[in-house]
Order: structure tokens, then C-alpha cells, then sequence
């Protein structure tokens, strides 16, 4: 589409220069499956090329990739039984509907059903199966003609060596890594030459036509259409595939035994509108950050064969398909530096700096690095050009370095042999580092945390007065402050009587959070206040928690061995803490949980019986009414005390969403998605036994 981002090229010189990228990028992706260019920075080239080519139509060079499948850099010598054309992009909901009135138009009139389906980013192959049997892949080549990468076969799950029935058939469709296969083949990678793979999708195109590579990764397959091949057809097959809307082929090719996205939660569906098109496009857009493999769009088709073949083909795409194309969500940028900075529990965590670069609507300068293991594992070096990742609302990381593109300037990362805060000694026998002076290398910011609004909530307890405190040798820990006397208050500089006075109340006030809260405040690694809230419902007392195993641990909900192991290990370092709050007669028993004994809970009432039990609900927007005074944290406090599990973001699978004054984005995407949504005081209502 002529308003869709592009690069601006401003002469021939830069124009000549654009078209050898070009070809030069699709020639080493579909080469050894590297590219000096993300798939973003490609499309934009390409779309900058033809805007040039448009306005200066006799300077159009016969290299050009417009017009071209695969941008005509790649050539095969299996000619293709019809051709496999790409797809043209829309980017916007105005786009889209422009498009569909000029098929309608083409057509003279509606079209009633259109299929919608993800766009996985991946490779095209044909898959052909003669007697039920996979006989040949080939791939897309320039859209006439593929390579023969038959050689792959059995490495490609969702693609079966014989069908369950004994057809004659081509399956086309997408051959992809998912994120797990790509963390593997990585590993592979290292270990055989020192090298990982830049993405995904570059990792599936150097694995598919690899012809000598000394190990073997493996790769997934989804369907996405099906025709004949030229074969006796007592079976009356062909004339099916001829005549069947897109949609019921796609369950004959499922039948068949073929992986197609049915089984996915962005399953293919047939809308009947353009309003149930963009609706489906807003939930597979909200879905794809959840997903195990990488998409790029979503393909709205003419569901109805004769609409197909009435609307026809172009020379390069067809008339009745299109592409809406999402925000990119990895770019290529360069590794400036590495910081590294510890946490409140002293885990000592690096950083990415990076030069800048605009992913999903968001300019990136730091990303993370995770742990010294998972940099040494991509082989990571200061100056490297790097793939970038972020989707949803995760936070921006360093996938894996561009190795083709090192210059032999870049740096080895100079990993710290004392801990950045205090210069102590550093824990590296787990792969997250960790000063061996754990919570009290950072005893501030752990204090800080604990005595927080959506803690402890002990006002007037912040940086400046727990400096205080720690400077005076009064505390050690947030235990320490429920001992605290009137005196050691007074000693303090500018702490008069009113002011201790108002800080021993807090204090005191602070013994009867709910356990939910107290545990929380410890800061356990691996649980935040959503975990530690389930954490307290679950065991209903800290003397349940204390007496769990991985195995009882892990029936919270959310709760995998991983973190179920981390965190019993945290509590046997935070026994002499917790012993300090219960001594000091902080309590450590939950509201309404469903394994409280103090027999004043809403204990009574069953889980099955809990108005949102099972339901996930999101609160956005400046809550009024009943729940005016209630912080965000203490509505999902609310949430949960119900019966319901609180999400800071709205997806397909939203309950609930609870819209406050100026709800926003939130309250459109759960519009869209068919969210039910309720004001605050509706909220209140249908929770009201459960407000304190």
C-alpha cells in the first residue's frame, strides 16, 4: 500500500544501491538462512524500492525483487504444479477495508465468507504425497520453480511420512522453528562451531537446505492449502480440492494427519464481515506474544472456490488474498555495552545497552541479558550486531548475535569477579550470580520494598528514614522495625514526637496485613504479589507454607518445579526473618483462605461457589464508588478473595474486565475481543461479600 512505512530513497544512486540490499539480503536468507537485514527492515527496503520505481518508471533496474516472489534471488529446477505466488500486505484496519471493496468491486459483488488465519513466519514448501506417501518438498523458489529438499524429510514434525488415507496430494504450507526447537538448535549450533543462529526463521531456512551439516535440528510444519496432482482420481479428490471452500479443505488436510493451526489457539475461522474479520485480527494479535512460534501477520482469504477463480491471479500474488502485516517485534541493532546491576534479594543481573531502534511502536535502548550463562551460551560480544525480541508487554531481550556480520572489533563481555554494590564476594554456582550477602547487600532497597504501599504499607517509612535506621545500627532487616522503640525514633534526626508517634502506629497497624501481604514483603525470588497472594490463599498459614515440599508447593497454581525449588531454598535462608515477624506478633494467616483454621474467614464457602472462581479479570482505569480508595494492588487483592485470578493485560482468554474513568486501550481491545465489561460500582456489587 502506497502509505505504508517505507525507505525513502532520495536518487538513483541510492536506488541502485537499495536493489543490490535487496538481492544480497534474499540471496543469503535463502542461502544459509543469514541476512544482513530483520524481516522489518526487508520490507521496508522493498516497499522504499517500488515508491521509487513508481515515480521514475524508466529507471527500473531488471534486478529488481518488485514483482517477484522471493524477490528473485532464488532459483530451483522443480517446476511447481501451479505456481506459489506470495502475498500482497495490508497494515491497517483502513487498508484492509479498502481492499475488500476492490474485490467486491472485481467481483461485482460481496463476498460472503473469508477465512482468517495466522501468518506464520516461516518458509513455503510443497509437500507431495502420492499413494498416501510423502514422495517429495519442494520449495518455493521463485514461485515457478523450487529446489528438491526432500532430504529433510522426517526432521519436520506436523508433517507425517504417510497419510491416513492413501491420496495423491501436494499439502503446501509453512516450515518454522519453534521457540523451543530454535533454543535447541542453537545449542547444536554452539557446540559445533562456536556460532547460534540469529532468529528463528533464519534458523528454519538454513536448516531446511542444509545438505551437509554434521548434526540435525528439527523443524515444524503447518498446512495452509492443498491441490491435486496429476494422478488417476477414482476417489473423486481432486474435483474436491477444486470445489471445496478453503475452509473445509483445511479440515480434510487435518484429517489427513497434517499439522494445520486448528490445534493453536489462532485457529483458523470463517467470518461473515469485515467487523468479524477485524475482530478475529485483534485476537490473534493479542494471542501472539502466548504463542510457542512466531507469526507476522494474519491472512484474510475468499473462503468460497468460486469466488477464488473468479477473482483470479496476479503475476506474483492472488487477487483474493491478503496479508495484515503486525508491528515487527525483533529488529537488528548493535551491542553497546553490557552494565550490570544487583537486585533486592542481591541477584546480580546484566543489562543490554544498545543503540536504538523502534520495535512495536516502542524505541528500545536496553534489553535484557538474563544471566553470565545465557550470555556465554549466544556467544554475545560488545559491538555485535544483535536480533532484538519483544512481544506483548515482555520486556525487550537479546536474542542471539548476527555472526556474519562481525567485523573482528568486537569485545569479549567482562563478566564482574566482585559484586557491583558492595564489592563482596559473588555466588556463581547457579546460573543467576547472587552476592553471597544475599538480601543484606541491598538491604535498603529490600527494606524499602517491604515497607511499600502494596507490602507492608508502613507510611512514612521510605529510602531516607530506613538510612536512617540501618546507619544507627536499629535494624537489619524489616524485622527489626516491628522492635523499634520510642527512643531509638526520637534519636533520629528531624524525628519528633508526632512524626514517631505516627510512624509507631503505621508500624503497628502493619502486623495485621494479611499474609498475602507479609509474605510479599520477604521478596521471595520467583513470586511477585499476584504468586505470593495465590501462595497465601493456597496454604491459608505461614506455618503450611513452611511445612511444604516441592511436591505441595507445586499444586499452586502457576507454580512449576523450577520455581517450587527456588523458592523452598529461599525460605530455609528466610527462617530467622520470618521467626523475627512472628515473635514480634505480625500476622501470618490469611482472609478467606480455603485452608484457614481462625474459623472467621470466608472460608465456608466453597471454591466452586466463589463469584469469579476460575475467571481471570482485569481492573483498569481510576476505579469510583465503593472502590475509589482502593489502590490497584488492593482490587486484585479483591479479584482474588473472590474466587479470581487478576491479569494486568486483556486477552481472548479475559473473563472480565473491570473499566474505570479513562479505561483506554484496555477497554478498546476488550471491545474488540468481546470482553465483557463492568463499571466499578457493578464490580462492587457482584463482589460485595468479599470488601473489607
Amino acid at each position: 500500500m502506497t502509505d505504508a512505512p517505507h525507505t525513502h530513497l532520495d536518487d538513483q544512486v541510492a536506488y541502485v544501491a537499495a536493489v543490490q540490499t535487496a538481492l544480497d539480503a534474499t540471496t543469503a536468507y535463502y542461502g544459509a538462512g543469514d541476512s544482513s537485514l530483520d524481516d522489518d527492515a526487508y520490507d521496508r527496503l522493498v516497499r522504499g524500492i517500488e515508491a521509487y520505481e513508481r515515480a521514475h518508471p524508466d529507471q527500473v533496474l531488471p534486478d529488481s525483487p518488485t514483482g517477484k516472489v522471493a524477490g528473485g534471488a532464488v532459483e530451483g529446477d522443480v517446476p511447481h504444479t501451479v505456481p506459489m505466488l506470495s502475498l500482497d500486505n495490508v497494515f491497517s484496519a483502513p487498508d484492509l477495508t479498502k481492499w475488500i471493496a476492490g474485490l467486491e468491486r472485481r467481483l461485482a459483488r460481496p463476498v460472503t465468507a473469508w477465512s482468517v488465519e495466522p501468518k506464520l513466519d516461516g518458509l513455503a514448501i510443497a509437500a507431495r504425497y502420492r499413494d498416501g506417501r510423502l514422495v517429495q518438498l519442494v520449495t518455493r523458489g521463485d514461485g515457478t520453480q523450487g529446489e528438491d529438499v526432500t532430504r529433510a524429510t522426517g526432521t519436520i514434525v506436523g508433517l507425517p511420512d504417510t497419510l491416513t488415507e492413501p491420496v495423491t496430494i501436494e499439502i503446501r504450507g509453512e516450515v518454522l522453528m519453534t521457540n523451543a526447537q530454535f533454543e535447541a538448535a542453537c545449542e547444536k549450533r554452539l557446540a559445533h562451531d562456536g556460532t547460534t543462529f540469529a532468529n528463528a526463521r533464519n534458523a528454519a531456512a538454513g536448516t531446511l537446505r542444509a545438505k551437509d551439516r554434521k548434526y540435525v535440528c528439527e523443524l515444524t510444519f503447518f498446512g495452509y492449502s492443498a491441490m491435486p496432482l496429476p494422478a488417476n482420481d477414482p476417489s473423486g479428490l481432486a474435483e474436491q480440492l477444486r470445489t471445496l471452500p478453503h475452509s473445509q479443505i483445511m479440515d480434510l488436510v487435518a484429517k489427513l494427519g497434517v499439522a494445520t493451526t486448528a490445534g493453536t489457539t489462532v485457529a483458523g475461522i470463517v467470518a461473515g464481515t469485515a467487523e468479524e474479520i477485524q475482530a478475529r485480527i485483534e485476537q490473534i494479535a493479542t494471542l501472539r506474544s502466548e504463542l510457542p512460534f512466531a507469526i507476522d501477520g494474519i491472512v484474510i482469504k475468499a473462503d468460497l472456490a468460486t469466488d477464488q477463480a473468479e477473482a483470479g491471479f496476479g503475476s506474483r500474488v492472488p487477487r483474493w488474498a491478503i496479508a495484515y502485516k503486525l508491528p515487527a517485534t525483533e529488529k537488528i541493532t548493535k551491542l553497546k555495552a553490557v552494565t550490570w546491576a544487583v537486585g533486592r534479594t542481591g541477584i546480580i543481573a546484566p543489562r543490554a545497552e544498545l543503540e536504538p531502534v523502534e520495535i512495536d511502536g516502542s524505541t528500545i535502548t536496553f534489553a535484557t541479558l538474563h544471566n553470565p550463562s545465557d550470555i556465554t551460551r549466544r556467544d554475545l560480544k560488545i559491538g555485535d550486531h544483535v536480533t532484538v525480541y519483544k512481544a506483548g508487554d515482555v520486556i525487550p531481550r537479546v536474542q542471539a548475535p548476527v555472526a556474519h556480520l562481525r567485523t573482528g572489533d568486537e569485545q569479549d563481555i567482562v563478566f564482574p569477579t566482585a559484586c557491583p554494590n558492595c564489592r563482596g564476594e559473588i555466588d556463581t554456582s547457579q546460573e543467576r550470580w547472587r552476592c553471597l550477602r544475599g538480601r543484606a547487600c541491598r538491604a535498603i532497597t529490600s527494606i524499602t520494598y517491604a515497607t511499600g504501599r502494596d507490602q507492608l504499607d508502613i507510611e512514612g517509612m521510605g529510602e531516607t528514614r530506613v538510612v536512617q535506621l540501618l546507619n544507627a545500627g536499629y535494624i537489619a532487616d524489616f524485622g527489626d522495625l516491628f522492635t523499634l522503640t520510642r527512643e531509638q525514633l526520637l534519636s533520629l534526626d528531624r524525628m519528633g514526637e508526632t512524626n514517631t508517634d505516627k510512624l509507631l502506629a503505621a508500624i503497628e497497624a502493619a502486623k495485621s496485613q494479611p499474609l498475602s501481604r507479609v509474605f510479599a514483603a520477604l521478596g521471595v525470588r520467583g513470586t511477585g504479589r499476584a504468586m505470593s497472594r495465590r501462595i497465601a490463599r493456597h496454604f491459608g498459614t505461614m506455618e503450611a507454607i513452611l511445612a511444604a515440599d516441592a511436591e505441595a508447593i507445586q499444586a499452586v497454581e502457576g507454580m512449576g518445579i523450577e520455581k517450587a525449588t527456588l523458592m523452598l531454598a529461599e525460605l530455609t535462608e528466610l527462617r530467622p526473618l520470618i521467626a523475627k515477624l512472628i515473635a514480634a506478633g505480625v500476622n501470618m494467616t490469611e482472609p478467606g483462605a480455603t485452608t484457614a483454621t481462625d474459623g472467621q474467614s470466608q472460608s465456608d464457602t466453597p471454591a466452586a461457589e466463589l463469584p469469579l472462581t476460575g475467571k481471570s479479570v482485569v481492573a483498569t482505569g481510576s476505579m469510583t464508588g465503593r472502590l475509589e480508595a482502593l489502590t490497584r494492588n488492593q482490587v486484585n487483592e479483591l479479584i482474588e478473595r473472590a474466587g479470581g485470578r487478576s491479569s494486568s493485560s486483556v486477552s481472548a482468554r479475559t473473563a472480565l474486565l473491570v473499566a474505570g474513568d479513562n479505561a483506554g486501550s484496555k477497554r478498546a481491545k476488550a471491545e474488540s475481543l468481546g470482553v465483557p465489561i463492568v463499571t466499578p460500582e457493578e464490580f462492587a456489587d457482584l463482589v460485595s461479600d468479599f470488601l473489607l
